[in-house]
């Protein structure tokens, strides 16, 4: 798998956290820990992304 597919895949998976956190909060009762867990999972691929993105952005400089 390609790197830009690699980022394409992870940005798609956060999207889609997002999504089910929004909707997750739509809730009167919204799960607190169902909600901590999608946001935890939610940052962790933005880390993933950004550095993805660094390596990419490196690897070009080279």
């Amino acid at each position: 798998m390609s790197l830009d597919t690699h980022l394409s895949a992870l940005e798609q998976r956060h999207e889609a956290l997002d999504k089910e956190i929004a909707k997750e909060l739509a809730h009167p009762a919204a799960d607190e820990l169902k909600l901590a867990e999608l946001k935890r999972r939610k940052l962790l691929l933005k880390d993933e992304i950004a550095k993805l993105r660094h390596d990419r952005s490196d690897a070009l400089l080279h």
